[in-house]
């Protein structure tokens, strides 16, 4: 969520500002603005809601300048208006902010106090009034903001541009990412390297507690005690036009579409087919002494999580919890000595996760991470990276990340059964036989998308859904209904199948649709059984499951959605497909924002 492009370049800069934004937009915003620093004064366009409004604004008001920052805003403190949308101007600092100062309203009263006037509702506005009250006392920029940071709490990422010093950028980060880009008499900040994948692929990332000190011709960082460090500049080995929907209508469409090709893309990184062995990207990471599993993830990255305990206890029979890492730090888990906490996030930069993350490190466990951001922060402070490669997923619902995920925790739990001696060398040839069918089994799922076109309007016209699976079909409930609420705006709730008759069946009547999750093999005859208590009350069943399975049980369903035969294992990465274009298709039929839904954002760096 939202997003920082600076730059200080050798031309006009509102373009590129633009430009970078763009590729920003994936994080989810609802305001955006624009600075540079002309003639000695700044320059600044707001406008509230997507891209195109701000691109109308530079278009009637073109915007002129070499030095500039930019921002795209999801609102937190203070509703998105264009008052409130960055940059903020005060006197001779404007500053861009991601993330929360905690202690913002002490601070804000403080200023107040000495008779500030303040023109926004958020908490930015006092970083901009603390700096500029330090430049007033007589300090330089950098020794303004270096007095300033000591004194925000929370999580933050900062860009400040000032009006006379216009080859000048200072960023910092604590809790929030911020990467510095290098280029020849230029130099940049943004969020991340996406942002400045058009500017440069020279960057470094900044470490927690970092602050930057940029100019055209050089580059300083600082960590949080003031000390000159040095931080490796590395290729970000981002695609300028990676976001580029080719000929699908949104990304999210492509982004499904892509599944088969970046789950194999993925699976080659943890598989030894020919070998019929699971390998880690660090294969001698010591699993000794480890009892007990913790998953730790938010959102979609949990439900990956609630399917890889039942692998991780079926095959490699260890004790597995999982936590929402928004609850994980407040229920004050008993954590072993020695334990594996397992933590699961697609940017590898979620505020909520990095802090669980950060609180397992200090109890003394193993930290073992799923990303597909290799160089996020999560990845940097783990002991065992398990990356994905799903590339850079544009659609803030996720799909492709989510089953490369899938795809890794399937292979961690085969490698895990193998090392505790729960495995043979023939059942561990027969995960990687199924594991390697995955992604030719995902593209015979996608051959159904219109079949799943031809049932959307059945669900497009409810007011509420129920989602219902066993074992892991179970989480897969749960990620559809998630998928539903989140692009289509309809009510929906994943259960257990078996824990109908304990409450939820109540909700069944006849203007309810109730999407069973029922491949066939050791849950499909309960699941069925519980089916039937639906359609027994007038509920209208819309079955997924395989040919056997539909010949069983399809009978007298509203409709049914015929999927490839697959072995259990890899059940969840075929299934996920059905669900994806389900809510994809209804949220078309409503005309909702599919890519960017409303009050969503897709790296959440703020508690």
């Amino acid at each position: 969520m939202c997003g920082i492009v600076g730059i200080l370049g050798q031309s006009d800069v509102a373009r590129e500002l633009l430009d970078g934004l763009k590729r920003l937009e994936y994080r989810g915003y609802d305001s955006a603005g624009i600075c540079t620093v002309v003639d000695g004064g700044f320059e600044r366009r707001r406008a509230e809601g997507k891209l195109k409004n701000l691109a109308a604004r530079l278009d009637a008001e073109p915007l002129k300048g070499r030095s500039g920052i930019a921002h795209t805003r999801w609102a937190t403190h203070g509703a998105p208006t264009e008052d409130n949308a960055h940059p903020h101007i005060v006197g001779d600092v404007a500053v861009v902010h991601n993330g929360i100062i905690e202690n913002f309203k002490p601070l804000r009263d403080e200023l107040q106090a000495e008779g500030r006037k303040f023109l926004s509702q958020t908490d930015t506005e006092v970083v901009g009034h603390l700096v500029a009250r330090e430049l007033e006392s007589g300090k330089s920029p950098v020794e303004a903001v270096a007095a300033v940071l000591p004194r925000l709490h929370g999580a933050f990422a900062l860009a400040l541009l000032f009006r006379n010093e216009p080859d000048l950028l200072i960023g910092a980060r604590l809790g929030a990412p911020l990467t510095v880009g290098y280029g020849e008499g230029e130099n940049y900040l943004g969020s991340d390297a996406l942002a400045l994948a058009g500017l440069t692929q020279r960057i470094a990332y900044l470490e927690e507690g970092d602050w930057v000190v940029v100019r055209r011709q050089s580059v300083e960082v600082f960590d949080r005690e003031n000390n000159p460090v040095t931080r490796p500049v590395v290729s970000s080995g981002v695609s300028a036009v990676v976001n580029e929907k080719g000929n699908y209508r949104h990304f999210m469409q492509k982004e499904i579409h892509e599944q088969p090709l970046v789950v194999a893309q993925t699976l080659q990184s943890y598989l030894k087919p020919l070998a019929g062995e699971v390998a880690l990207p660090i294969p001698d990471f010591d699993f000794s002494g480890v009892k007990r599993v913790q998953i730790v993830a938010c959102g979609t990255s949990y439900y990956a999580g609630m399917v890889a305990s039942y692998w991780l206890e079926k095959f490699a029979r260890i004790p597995v919890e999982i936590d929402f890492a928004s609850e994980f730090r407040y229920r004050e888990p008993v954590l072993e000595p020695g334990g594996l906490a397992l933590f699961i996030s697609q940017s590898g930069e979620t505020a909520d996760t990095l802090a669980a993350l950060r609180h397992a490190r200090k109890e003394g466990q193993k930290i073992a991470v799923v990303v597909n951001v290799p160089t996020s922060s999560m990845a940097r402070e783990a002991d065992l990276l398990l990356p994905t490669h799903a590339g850079p997923e544009i659609g803030v619902a996720s799909t492709k990340a989510f089953t490369c995920q899938l795809a890794v925790l399937a292979a961690l739990a085969a490698n895990l059964a193998r090392v505790r001696d729960r495995l043979t060398a023939e059942d561990e040839r027969e995960i990687v036989g199924q594991l390697a069918e995955a992604p030719a089994a995902m593209n015979a799922a996608l051959d159904h998308d219109e079949a799943v076109l031809a049932i959307a309007p059945l669900v497009a016209k409810a007011r509420d859904v129920l989602y219902l699976g066993r074992g892991p079909d179970f989480p897969m409930a749960l990620e559809g209904a998630l998928k539903l609420k989140e692009i289509s705006y309809i009510h929906a709730e994943g259960y257990a199948a078996g824990e109908m008759k304990h409450g939820p069946i109540a909700l069944i009547d006849e203007e309810v649709p109730v999407i069973v999750l029922a491949p066939s093999g050791p849950y499909f005859e309960k699941t069925a059984s519980n089916m039937q208590e639906v359609r027994a009350r007038g509920g209208k069943v819309i079955l997924i499951s395989d040919k056997a399975g539909i010949e069983l049980a399809g009978e007298g369903c509203l409709a049914t959605l015929e999927m490839p035969e697959v072995h259990p294992l890899i059940a969840p990465l075929v299934y996920a497909i059905p669900i994806q274009l389900l809510a994809y298709h209804v949220a078309v039929l409503k005309g909702t924002d599919v890519d960017q839904p409303r009050n969503l954002a897709k790296s959440v760096t703020v508690e």
